[in-house]
């Protein structure tokens, strides 16, 4: 069997909900849905589809690079979001960072997400 090796984010839930940012397992990563959410706890960027988006792969990014691969591993990202009808505003920002190495992408509208305030959650897949 494959070792794995487990990133935390040091996020209270982790311990209680029995979860990690991320875990490798050979040459796979998987990052567990990343939320809009600035160091200081608050939510970031209230309102601002794209820039939460963004946020969201910055905290993508650091999993993955905890774990040894970056962005351009990224084979697969899934987009979990509380307005479809922004799915514009969301895809610009995943179409930036992922211009040259484009992944196998989802997009799902739900009802909510944890917080009223967080328009996008976001996880991904990566090999290297």
């Amino acid at each position: 069997m494959t070792e794995r090796t487990h990133a935390f984010s040091g996020a209270p839930w982790e311990a209680r909900v029995r979860d990690c940012r991320a875990l490798r397992r050979g040459s796979q990563i998987f990052v567990t849905g990343a939320a809009p959410v600035a160091d200081d706890g608050t939510i970031f960027a209230p309102g601002d589809a794209r820039t939460q988006t963004r946020r969201c792969f910055e905290i993508v990014e650091r999993a993955l690079r905890s774990l040894g691969a970056d962005l351009p591993h990224v084979v697969r990202t899934r987009m979990f979001v509380t307005d479809l009808s922004r799915w514009q505003e969301y895809g610009r920002a995943h179409g930036e960072l992922f211009a040259a190495n484009p992944p196998c992408t989802t997009m799902v509208e739900g009802a909510r997400l944890i917080d009223p305030a967080m328009l996008i959650e976001i996880g991904a897949d990566a090999v290297y």
